[in-house]
């Protein structure tokens, strides 16, 4: 049975609305970070996943507003594993008229010739995936690199960090690569995960799963997602809260030698105190002996 007017017209607002407002997002998280230049070249990382999915059709949208002129091309990584349906990207992106090219490289073979059976794939897979990338966007003239991680990845990425390796580091929307040679940005860095779901839903994109390898996601971001799931479930807007304290730092107020001098800091205020007694004595050590 079909929705009532009332209902659709309702339906066609939320969307709308919603559209709005990862566009916003997304224009700001550009204009704060200056993620896109005149004359770029963006190659859009595109998995098949609901994430790229949406990152690539708002940055489309955005273009054709935008303030400055940029290419946009779609890039897929096929990395042969079974059943992947390779029909779907190339057909979903030329019904769109978008440039793109698809990268066929077996990563799936290597992954799990290295990796024991049962255990994670993502790390390695995801290293391998990147290095094709950059590879192919240094032949092909790319000047900015677009991954579509959002702000609960970002999040996330920092909780695991925090726990896991004793750091507190998350995944920046704007990197330069360990060798200089790539912009890698984030446009969704703004965005929450459940308004993307909604929105490619509503999108109907032909999304392809991300378990065709048969790898399991890993268990310790499970922990770290249902944890943050619980607390904007009790505290609504606590992950808003977080992800502004990321951009919120006061170096000296926490422990990082590295980014604050605490030593310096206590050397010249002892330093002060000594000259100002010296001063104060006219120089008079005490000592008779001269």
């Amino acid at each position: 049975m079909s929705a009532s007017p009332e209902i659709a017209r309702k339906q066609t607002y939320e969307a709308a609305k919603l559209a709005k407002r990862l566009r916003r997002q997304v224009g700001q998280v550009i204009a704060d970070f200056g993620m896109i230049e005149d004359g770029d070249k963006v190659m859009v990382c595109l998995s098949g996943g609901k994430d790229s999915y949406t990152m690539l059709d708002i940055l489309l949208s955005l273009q054709a507003k935008a303030p400055v002129r940029f290419e946009i091309v779609a890039v897929n990584l096929d990395q042969k594993q079974p059943d992947f349906p390779e029909h779907i990207l190339p057909e979903y992106l030329t019904a769109r008229g978008v440039p793109f090219h698809i990268i066929e490289q077996d990563t799936y073979s290597v992954v799990t010739r290295v990796i024991p059976q049962g255990k994670t794939m993502c790390s390695l897979c995801s290293r391998m995936r990147r290095g094709a990338l950059y590879q192919w966007a240094s032949a092909n003239g790319v000047t900015k690199i677009a991954l579509g991680h959002h702000r609960d990845d970002i999040l996330g990425t920092f909780f695991l960090n925090m726990f896991y390796q004793g750091s507190l580091k998350a995944m920046p929307p704007k990197l330069l690569s360990d060798d200089g040679r790539h912009v890698v940005i984030r446009p969704l860095a703004y965005c929450r995960e459940d308004d993307i779901a909604t929105y490619a839903e509503a999108k109907a994109f032909p999304i392809i799963p991300c378990n065709l390898c048969g790898s399991q996601e890993n268990l310790q971001r499970k922990v770290v997602k249902r944890m943050m799931e619980e607390w904007e479930k009790n505290h609504p807007g606590r992950s808003e809260t977080i992800f502004r304290a990321l951009g919120n730092i006061a170096p000296s107020q926490l422990a990082d030698r590295g980014l604050f001098d605490f030593a310096a800091l206590g050397a010249r205020e002892g330093a002060a105190r000594a000259d100002a007694h010296e001063w104060l004595s006219g120089g008079d050590t005490g000592d008779d002996n001269d």
